[in-house]
């Protein structure tokens, strides 16, 4: 009894402990029930030099404000990367210690910017990391000029897909079918967008993905997206 007791104690004071609802009495003996709560969809965005920083940000900021566990990786490693207006991101972690820490996410998702984009299609870490996460059904999104890394390493042949306009050509006809006039597109597990001015929507349609509707209305409410 004094051994169960000091195990108890132990997951009292550890740090588990405050991410379960307690539904027992404070007694080792009689211990009712323990039910863990819920645990948040994840999101792993993935930040090459030259990445387009408001796609970037935005993205994190907004699906971290509907409760989703966002990683922010640098792909070439943890320290600051410049982005391609020349703003500096510091990302949370490398690819390499986000992948150790945590190897599957709901979600991988590829900020635009040409430069950084061009980076993401020659990384043959980051097209194994996709086609993974494509076979297992989970999502796969970019925005920007981010969709030609799916091109380039083959994720979502066949579906409907959109980009930045002048990447268009970089999106062979025969592989997908190419979408204009939407913000964002979602086709099975593959979301898809244009650009910076769409980052809010593309924000949007992830936290519905991977939150619900009533999350990503509340969220768009708070932020002030149409709503005003």
């Amino acid at each position: 009894m004094i051994f169960v007791g000091r195990i108890l104690k132990t997951f009292l004071s550890s740090k588990i402990y405050p991410h379960f609802d307690r539904k027992f009495i404070h007694n080792p003996c009689k211990i009712t029930k323990v039910t863990c709560s819920p645990m948040s969809k994840s999101a792993l965005l993935i930040l090459a030099k030259g990445a387009e920083e408001m796609e970037s940000i935005i993205t994190v900021d907004m699906l971290r404000r509907a409760g989703i566990t966002v990683t922010l990786a640098g792909l070439d490693g943890g320290d600051p990367v410049l982005c391609s207006r020349q703003v500096t991101v510091v990302p949370d972690k490398s690819l390499s210690a986000a992948l150790q820490d945590q190897p599957q996410y709901d979600a991988i998702i590829l900020p635009g910017g040409l430069e950084g984009s061009d980076r993401l299609c020659k990384s043959e870490v980051v097209g194994k990391l996709l086609k993974d996460q494509e076979k297992s059904g989970r999502i796969v999104a970019a925005i920007c000029a981010a969709p030609t890394a799916f091109a380039a390493h083959g994720i979502g042949l066949n579906k409907r897909v959109t980009s930045y306009p002048t990447t268009k050509d970089k999106i062979p006809a025969d592989k997908y079918t190419y979408v204009e006039g939407e913000r964002v597109v979602v086709d099975g597990n593959v979301v898809t967008s244009r650009g910076p001015g769409t980052a809010y929507w593309f924000g949007l349609k992830l936290i519905e993905l991977l939150a619900g509707k009533p999350k990503a209305d509340e969220v768009e409410k708070a932020m002030v997206i149409s709503t005003y």
